[in-house]
């Protein structure tokens, strides 16, 4: 593993040493600069697809790549972060070493020696030859060091920020041990396909899988053009070991590279041109502009029910359920929850918090039916979400662009009770996602426990796969609040709290499981369990409106290139693994779970995500969500604010 020291290189001036054409030509491998060697990366790039990239095996001189190896692993501090696009291990910037002391610098001369040759005159003539690029700034620079250990990842985006021009990654992995495809890490490459919206805009959409992977190698640089809407790429998870490797040092598996861009030259260098700068950030906001049309084409896109009893309910003194409504909802729910007494509670809690996280939401029978069928599935070869049979327009698909989610989903069908079927003959998924979230009766219930009239519902269930799926942290829009219902139904054990509080004396509602002995509190605390896997959804506070920026760009880090993120706010939903801090911005965290409810009133500018869930998980996670407009009486009006 990389040696840790207690303080990390700081940032200095840029001030670097320009190194002759020979003496960089000497710090690359031999015959690198040929005019043959040039011309057969140049077509190699122009040939490339889905987007203009390249690889050049061998490309720097091996024993002074060692040498940096070697000063990384015994000199540069490395801080675990995390956030709803990446989990890594970063250094602080490298690009700009010249500010440290004589002592520190005394510790790194081959990483400046190499910095010195990559930001070279030669080397960067060079690589705009191959990529067409036009001149490439030898001030302006970007460069890091991130490191993958085993669950470490990087989704999707187009590393669009600012000046750069092109990025690259040259790997320092262990020399002496090939790495193994199978144990991830590469560089994957996604397509985008051209369409053209109802009024008439061609617009670029990201496909939801990638069609190029590029295994990380020693001494490897991948590198390709920055282009707004179309460079998206990854970083495949770096694989724990499986059963059958567990006689294998996890060791080699260790993906440390060093990254960064070359930007656009700066005012006093050859090729500086005056407002370029400025022309691309317009052409980048015009790109995410471009973006925000292109949102018809995301799927899965919501599909708003009207309540046909929400004017009924809103006007009714009647503040309980009806005999036929338990006797319908006692069939699915846990009885508890059912009471009037317990229902008062809730609402009395909602109100308090805007959120209840409830434990054995299902009764019994109903969830003993329910587990048996999710587990038969949860590790079928090709994992799928079935459609209900009775209903020909049940949709399923996986979610898109893979910029903001991944996931297998199915929408609900709701119907009017006089057309259900007989339900013995449907699975008790179908009953949960078609029955029961889309039913009346259901809907009054949540409208009762929340003290909120809801106009509309969108009602749709997720299945977030091993080693693919997420969702990015996106900023909830519409001025009015929305009430959002998710409720659990991953059977497999490990994803945090799940099991350590089942023991736990429940309360007279039945709850269990919180940090609040039941009280339907949310946890402020992100989940800590002991193996990381992801899979837990997690609302976080949005930067105020005087923090944004015109465009919505973010820049999480030097060292990531996650890139401008359309909808979400400066740095977006960052925060730490371990939380040690009393004002990290987590509103509400819950990691997937069996058989619990989360109900969250969620406000303007709110950002929601759920984290991807790692490969090493013991299988896939499960929920059913639902989607509630609102509408406030004067009395719930001045609760909610």
């Amino acid at each position: 593993m990389v040696k840790r020291k207690n303080d990390a290189p700081t940032n200095g001036s840029s001030k670097k040493r320009a190194i002759s054409d020979d003496e960089a030509h000497e710090n690359f491998r031999t015959g690198l600069f040929a005019s043959e060697v040039l011309k057969s990366y140049t077509d190699y790039y122009a040939e490339s697809q889905p987007y203009k990239h390249a690889v050049i095996q061998d490309l720097v001189n091996d024993s002074l790549l060692r040498n940096v190896r070697n000063e990384i692993r015994e000199n540069i501090s490395f801080t675990p972060k995390e956030t709803d696009i990446y989990k890594i291990h970063q250094s602080g910037d490298l690009a700009n070493l010249d500010g440290l002391d004589d002592s520190a610098l005394s510790r790194l001369p081959s990483l400046l020696k190499l910095r010195d040759s990559l930001y070279s005159s030669a080397f960067r003539k060079y690589l705009s030859s191959i990529t067409g690029s036009g001149p490439l700034s030898g001030v302006k620079t970007d460069m890091a060091v991130n490191v993958y250990t085993p669950g470490c990842h990087l989704l999707c985006h187009d590393d669009v920020i600012g000046s750069r021009r092109v990025s690259w990654i040259l790997y320092l992995l262990d020399p002496d041990r090939p790495w193994k495809p199978e144990w991830g890490g590469a560089l994957r490459l996604y397509p985008t396909e051209e369409l053209k919206t109802a009024s008439g805009d061609e617009v670029k959409v990201p496909q939801p899988d990638f069609t190029v992977s590029i295994p990380p190698a020693w001494n490897q640089l991948s590198f390709f053009t920055v282009q707004p809407g179309e460079s998206f790429h990854d970083v495949e998870e770096v694989y724990k070991r499986g059963l059958e490797e567990m006689e294998e040092d996890d060791g080699g598996r260790v993906r440390m590279a060093i990254s960064g861009w070359f930007h656009i030259p700066q005012e006093g260098e050859e090729g500086y041109e005056e407002g370029f700068e400025e022309k691309l950030a317009e052409r980048s906001s015009l790109a995410q502009l471009q973006g925000g049309k292109a949102d018809v084409f995301d799927e899965p896109q919501a599909h708003w029910v009207d309540n046909p009893n929400w004017d009924a309910i809103r006007n009714s003194e009647n503040d309980e359920l009806t005999a036929d409504e338990i006797d319908f909802l006692i069939k699915y729910m846990n009885p508890n929850y059912l009471t009037p007494d317990t229902v008062e509670e809730l609402s009395g809690m909602f109100s308090d918090e805007s959120s209840l996280r409830l434990a054995e939401f299902l009764s019994p029978k109903f969830a003993t039916r329910l587990r048996e069928y999710i587990e038969s599935k949860d590790h079928e070869p090709k994992p799928s979400l079935p459609t209900n049979p009775f209903y020909k327009e049940s949709k399923v698909g996986v979610a898109r662009p893979p910029h903001k989610q991944r996931y297998l989903y199915r929408k609900a069908v709701p119907l009017p009770e006089t057309m259900y079927p007989d339900t013995e003959k449907m699975t008790p998924y179908d009953d949960l996602v078609d029955i029961l979230f889309p039913h009346p009766a259901f809907t009054k219930w949540i409208a009762l426990v929340t003290g909120i009239t809801l106009t509309k519902s969108n009602i749709y269930a997720r299945r977030f796969r091993r080693g693919m799926d997420y969702t990015l942290a996106t900023a909830y829009e519409e001025e009015d609040p929305q009430l959002e219902v998710c409720l659990g139904i991953t059977p497999s054990k490990g994803w945090g709290d799940e099991e350590e509080n089942a023991d736990e004396e429940e309360d007279e509602s039945g709850q269990n499981g919180s940090s609040s002995k039941g009280n339907g509190k949310a946890p402020v605390e992100a989940p800590k369990p002991e193996e990381e896997v992801g899979g837990y959804e997690m609302y976080m506070a949005g930067e105020d409106d005087d923090d944004q920026t015109d465009t919505g760009a973010t820049e999480p880090s030097t060292s990531t290139g996650a890139g401008q993120r359309r909808k979400a706010k400066a740095d977006p939903a960052i925060y730490k693994s371990a939380v040690d801090e009393e004002d990290d911005g987590v509103l509400f965290s819950q990691p997937a779970a069996w058989n619990n409810v989360s109900i969250i009133l969620r406000d303007k500018g709110v950002l929601r995500f759920t984290k991807y869930v790692s490969k090493s998980a013991n299988g896939d996670r499960w929920d059913v969500c639902g989607e509630y407009g609102v509408e406030f009486g004067d009395d719930e009006e001045e609760a909610s604010e």
